[in-house]
Order: structure tokens, then C-alpha cells, then sequence
């Protein structure tokens, strides 16, 4: 009898407009946990909105009033697995008038990713002292959330270049070094959660990129800091 994967509470963090429901919508795609035929259902509904790129959002944002708005407001519960665990999935909004909700999804969860985007100015924005970045990586690891993967998101929107990966790597870096998580243990994947880029497959767009892909972060948490959890 094969041995019962662990369950791992994922929290998905970072600044509203990052990419973090886009991502997360794309991931559990991928993974298998939402079919063909309800993304095509998610598309139409958000192309005739005028938000044709928000189809994988589309799952995660069920409510009205957060479809209307484009943002994550309620905590919203998603499960897949990977080849060596079972996830359940807290997208935690982003936007500053929700960061309660954010502080309840981050305080159920076993590791965050931290989602940044890579696009000119929208990485300024989501690292600048009035952005969630800052914030929500220093309340993860306040709430106990010692394991921590950034995904570099919106790779295609700044041509999949390696000096913007590589300057938003520098700066998250020392951020989260000075909060107090051990960087050598912090993965960095250049993704488009958008596109897809490096997040079950290896990306064609960015062949300067040598590390993993996002599934392959997740399936390198160490078991041994994660809670058992039978949600």
C-alpha cells in the first residue's frame, strides 16, 4: 500500500495585482484540479467583462463583487497534489483594505509564496514602502511561516529578461534576508502565471534561467517544519 502524501498548507502572498490568483488559478490548471472545460467557462465569462486575461483568476475569484473588482477579497481554498504532496491552497488577498483576511489565511498555512511582479513599475509599486510586499513577507514570518519560494511573475511582460530577474532577486533577497528568513533556503523561480513559463515545465523563454520550476520549489519543502494538517 503506497505511503499517504502529507498535507501542506500553501499561503500565496504578495501585493495586489501581483498575479498571485492568475498563478495560482494556472498551477492548479495544470496540476489537474480545475478541467478544460471550466477555464474555457472562466474565459468566456471574463472576456465578455473586458478581463480576458483574469481566466485563471476566474477560479480562485468566486465572489461577484471580487470578479467586478479584480481583487481578492475572501480567503479562497483550493487542493492539488504534486508527485511528493497534498496542497491545500489559501490565496490571501493583497489589496490593504483586506489584510485581516490576509492575516487569517497566513496564520492556517505551512509555507508562503511570495508573489512579485517583474513588469516595469509594477514591481517598484508592490516593493515600495506604500506596497504589500514588505508587508506580507515580514507578517509570514511573524505568523510563524518559516518556509518562504518567491515567484517572479509577469516574466513576459518585461521579454523574459535575465538583469530585471536578476535585479528583483537582489532586492527581494535582501528584504527577506533582513526579516529574517535563511535566504540559502529560499527558491527563486522566473514564472508567468500568466503564460505558464517554468511553472510544471521548464520555460523555452528563458534559457539563461537555471533554476526550478515552481512545482519543483514546492516538492523541495522540507517535510520536517511542516505541520500535518487533514483538511
Amino acid at each position: 500500500m503506497p505511503k499517504e502524501k502529507t498535507h501542506i498548507n500553501l499561503v500565496v502572498i504578495g501585493h495586489v495585482d501581483s498575479g498571485k490568483s492568475t498563478t495560482t488559478g494556472h498551477l492548479i490548471y495544470k496540476l489537474g484540479g480545475i478541467d478544460k472545460r471550466t477555464i474555457e467557462k472562466f474565459e468566456k465569462e471574463s472576456t465578455d467583462m473586458g478581463k480576458g486575461s483574469f481566466k485563471y483568476a476566474w477560479a480562485l475569484d468566486k465572489l461577484k463583487s471580487e470578479r467586478e473588482r479584480g481583487i481578492t477579497i475572501d480567503i479562497t481554498l483550493w487542493k492539488f497534489e504534486t508527485a511528493k504532496y497534498y496542497y491545500t491552497v489559501i490565496d490571501a488577498p493583497g489589496h490593504r483594505d483586506f489584510i485581516k483576511n490576509m492575516i487569517t489565511g497566513t496564520s492556517q498555512a505551512d509555507v508562503a509564496m511570495l508573489v512579485v511582479p517583474a513588469e516595469a513599475g509594477g514591481f517598484e509599486a508592490a516593493f515600495s514602502k506604500e506596497g504589500q510586499t514588505r508587508e506580507h513577507a515580514l507578517l509570514a514570518f511573524t505568523l510563524g511561516v518559516k518556509q518562504i519560494i518567491c515567484a517572479i511573475n509577469k516574466m513576459d511582460k518585461c521579454d523574459y529578461k535575465e538583469d530585471r530577474y536578476s535585479e528583483i532577486q537582489k532586492e527581494v533577497q535582501g528584504y527577506l534576508k533582513k526579516v529574517g528568513y535563511n535566504i540559502e533556503k529560499v527558491p527563486f523561480v522566473a514564472i508567468s502565471g500568466f503564460m505558464g513559463d517554468n511553472m510544471v515545465e521548464r520555460s523555452t523563454n528563458m534559457p539563461w534561467y537555471k533554476g526550478k520550476t515552481l512545482v519543483e520549489a514546492l516538492d523541495q519543502i522540507s517535510r520536517s517544519t511542516v505541520s500535518i494538517s487533514f483538511t
